[in-house]
């Protein structure tokens, strides 16, 4: 159904009577709350009578406590008007306990003296590779100790590189 005018005559009267969007297309019929809304900006009625609402909150009382004399302790609550979705949601603050710093125990570093030392073309299968040095330098080196079976490093080596896993945090 479209605005005629007797319709959009009685849009404007509706509108500056106060009513809501949703009333006056109740009233009208045929037609949803928002064109009620798309014809009122094209018509530019921004001005209206104000609604019979309150603006100031309400005070809420709880259960058991009379409206006229609150409790000492009572907390008074105010009720939101418009989009509650739009209302700030303030969720309590977890405090986390303090994480355990787990401190890693000192390794010592392998003295490997200068006669033991492995250069990249004399490393062989069976020897640790754990780089020792800058490579850009040349006293560069490798372990070039017997190697633990199955991985890289000798047994003092590979104790540096696998760190045991910790135990996670568990997240609420």
């Amino acid at each position: 159904m479209g605005w005629t005018e007797e319709r959009v005559e009685l849009l404007k009267k509706l509108w500056a009577d106060g009513l809501s969007a949703s009333q006056i297309a109740g009233r009208l019929g045929g037609i949803t709350r928002n064109a009620v809304i798309g014809k009122v900006h094209r018509l530019g009625l921004a001005g209206r009578a104000t609604t019979s609402r309150m603006r100031s909150p309400r005070l809420r009382h709880r259960i058991g406590q009379t409206p006229m004399r609150p409790a000492p302790a009572a907390r008074i609550q105010y009720r939101t008007h418009g989009n509650t979705a739009l209302k700030p949601v303030f969720a309590p603050v977890e405090q986390r306990m303090p994480a355990l710093a787990l401190v890693p125990s000192p390794i010592e570093d392998l003295n490997i003296p200068p006669v033991l030392r492995v250069n990249l073309l004399d490393l062989k299968e069976c020897m640790c590779r754990w780089p020792i040095g800058d490579p850009q330098s040349e006293d560069f080196h490798f372990c070039g100790r017997h190697k633990a079976s199955g991985g890289s490093y000798c047994e003092h080596h590979a104790r540096i590189a696998f760190q045991p896993v910790t135990r996670r945090a568990v997240k609420k």
